[in-house]
């Protein structure tokens, strides 16, 4: 028989009573307050209930005849985790309250009831049970409106990622650190990591470690308590604790200060953390996946970021390839952003003509799959009636001229193109290895051989220009 889902906003609850009287007492009461209120005298006919129909709250007694409720109470929470359990028992103690706590219960009344008090739990226990369904609600529509791959290409780099993903997907909570340029996509690796997981995957919650001084950060990731500081006027939760269950992404972790380091190492090691002002641990379930653009490994040996940490996160590393070296899924991207802007936009551009794939194929885009949807919109919003044109497209990119063209046949100047300025040295064998590794799909020896030098020296070059590529692939 098919479970019977909440269909108003009535609140549904269910007494676990032995004690007749008190149950059709109580049903009355609840009755007149407006809830949606059912009876039962055992754990059978309780979890029985709970099958045949969601409910918000169930009103547990602690001695049920000769049944403990503590483990009904286990057993509730177990099968339907959802639920709001409140106790009520004529034998209450401190440390009955104390356990029932620990084990999931939401307060704890006495017999004979308060009624004032017993109100105001129960209300208290609805709403909570109401906003938690609200939330799955919410969870279920994001669910539903995620395309069914984000991953727009057939390269072979993309088709790695995906193999990736695939295998964490089942790695319970292992931190993972996607690394890769600015504009690569690092934040959708990471929400395809978190939908990846089988079951409820919990919230997705984004923190960017660059968009705030490190004493707000603090406070944003932790939370504080009240009379923290001079604003903190009441407690607040941070993000690691609403994450909690699901995934906390934290974007650009490069750049968090050394002593919130240590800060989030213990968090994650511990499992735990304080909030600002706060003397007790908070406990927490949250899987972390961390990205930068930065080279974290340079950063330790400088000072600039714990070893411990970036050990810590390496524990998954991903790296997330730049646009030029893939340059097969650039028109397919591109193709996908045009129905995405067509539909932000309400445009009806139906392709791309020849020359401008032409020349989005010849140019490097530096800023990656971002600065390719920038270029896409204006080119939509200006210009552009039933197909993107060559005359639609920036000049940069139209051209092939500038930091973002790639080398033609027969020509070196390429490098010297920007207004007549002399490029150092460093420039031009950063762009020389850039070049390598794209001409030869990412491969690191196969590159280091067409550039006359050493896999090892080619790895080290990687980490002195900050290029995104330096760990050890086997490639």
């Amino acid at each position: 028989m098919a479970r019977e889902e909440k269909t108003d906003n009535s609140p549904r609850l269910l007494i676990v009573d032995d004690e007749e009287n008190f149950r059709g007492m109580l049903s009355e009461h609840l009755r007149d307050q407006g809830y949606e209120a059912h009876a039962v005298g055992n754990s059978h006919d309780a979890m029985e209930a709970l099958a045949l129909a969601a409910h918000d709250v169930v009103l547990l007694d602690i001695r049920l005849g000769r049944e403990n409720g503590i483990e009904i109470l286990k057993k509730i929470k177990k099968e339907h985790p959802e639920v709001e359990v409140v106790m009520a028992t004529a034998f209450g103690s401190v440390n009955l309250a104390v356990e029932a706590t620990k084990l999931g219960s939401f307060d704890f009344v006495e017999k004979p009831l308060n009624h004032d008090h017993f109100d105001i739990v129960i209300k208290n226990a609805a709403s909570q049970a109401s906003l938690r369904r609200e939330v799955e609600r919410l969870r279920e529509e994001r669910r539903r409106d995620l395309p069914p791959d984000d991953f727009v290409g057939d390269s072979e780099a993309l088709d790695e990622i995906r193999r990736q993903i695939e295998k964490i997907a089942g790695s319970g909570r292992s931190t993972v650190l996607i690394q890769g340029e600015t504009g690569v996509g690092k934040e959708m690796v990471a929400r395809k990591i978190h939908y990846s997981r089988k079951g409820d995957p919990g919230p997705f919650v984004v923190l960017n470690c660059a968009s705030l001084p490190s004493e707000l950060l603090e406070s944003e990731l932790f939370g504080h308590e009240k009379g923290a500081f001079t604003d903190a006027r009441a407690q607040k939760k941070g993000l690691m604790e609403l994450a909690s269950d699901g995934t906390l992404f934290l974007d650009e972790i490069g750049e968090l200060s050394l002593p919130l380091q240590a800060k989030l190492l213990r968090a994650i090691d511990q499992k735990s953390f304080r909030r600002v002002g706060g003397m007790a641990d908070v406990q927490v379930q949250t899987r972390i996946l961390a990205a930068t653009h930065r080279d974290l490994h340079a950063m330790f040996q400088e000072g600039k970021f714990r070893e411990d940490l970036y050990y810590r996160l390496m524990v998954i590393p991903i790296r997330v390839p730049s646009l030029r070296e893939r340059p097969t899924d650039v028109l397919p991207i591109a193709r996908h952003l045009i129905k995405m802007l067509n539909s932000d936009l309400d445009r009806q551009v139906e392709g791309i003509e020849p020359a401008a794939e032409e020349a989005l194929k010849r140019y490097r885009w530096p800023g990656n799959v971002r600065e390719l949807r920038n270029v896409l919109e204006r080119a939509i919003l200006l210009h552009s009636d039933r197909e993107v044109r060559l005359s639609d497209l920036s000049e940069e990119v139209r051209t092939g001229l500038g930091p973002g063209s790639i080398p033609t046949a027969g020509g070196k100047g390429f490098v010297f193109q920007n207004g007549g300025s002399i490029p150092t040295m460093s420039d031009v064998e950063k762009l020389a290895i850039e070049y390598a590794l794209e001409k030869c799909s990412g491969n690191k020896t196969k590159a280091a051989e067409a550039l006359g030098i050493s896999r090892q020296t080619l790895r080290t070059k990687l980490r002195d220009y900050c290029l995104v590529g330096a760990e050890d692939d086997g490639q």
